[in-house]
């Protein structure tokens, strides 16, 4: 029988290795995503150039195609950063501890407990969605002073929400 459980409890122990299937391919993830929002922010520098060196002529909207890709790209960065987020967690919560770090690292990626890995990726998720409201924002008409009471209200629940969510 103590062979049995010892058996078990090895395959139990081992079997926590499988969250390393979650950490490499959100790793990959994280990878893709600042890849993609670089080469957008690439693409926004060559219509901007080719903007205003005349190329893509007087009726192009620069202003607006920049500014909304610009902010997709933080977007996909943001969202790149609760996948590297979420696969030193899982890591350090699984696996164990990363040696590496030094006295000068950021604390940013120390991750203690689950609860801290559930905190810091809430963070992150709420400034992605922010920014992607923003995007969305941008893309919308104001034409009347309702659409203006909407839009001072949706800003001040953003900012509700954020006092409450820094506030310890």
């Amino acid at each position: 029988m103590d062979f049995l459980q010892k058996l078990f409890e090895k395959t139990l122990w081992n079997s926590r290795l499988f969250v390393l299937l979650a950490v490499i391919l959100s790793m990959i993830g994280a990878i893709l995503l600042f890849i993609v929002a670089s080469i957008d922010i690439f693409k926004a520098i060559g219509n901007t150039y080719k903007y205003y060196m005349g190329f893509l002529g007087e009726s192009a909207d620069i202003h607006n195609v920049l500014l909304h890709t610009i902010v997709t790209a933080i977007d996909l960065y943001l969202i790149a950063v609760v996948l590297l987020i979420f696969s030193f967690g899982l890591y350090e919560l699984f696996i164990r501890k990363i040696t590496i770090k030094d006295d000068t690292s950021s604390k940013v990626l120390e991750i203690h407990t689950l609860d801290q890995l559930k905190d810091k990726l809430a963070k992150v998720i709420v400034m992605a969605l922010i920014v992607a409201f923003f995007s969305k924002v941008l893309s919308m008409g104001i034409t009347n002073a309702q659409d203006m009471i909407f839009f001072a209200c949706s800003i001040l629940a953003i900012c509700i929400g954020l006092y409450f969510l820094h506030k310890h």
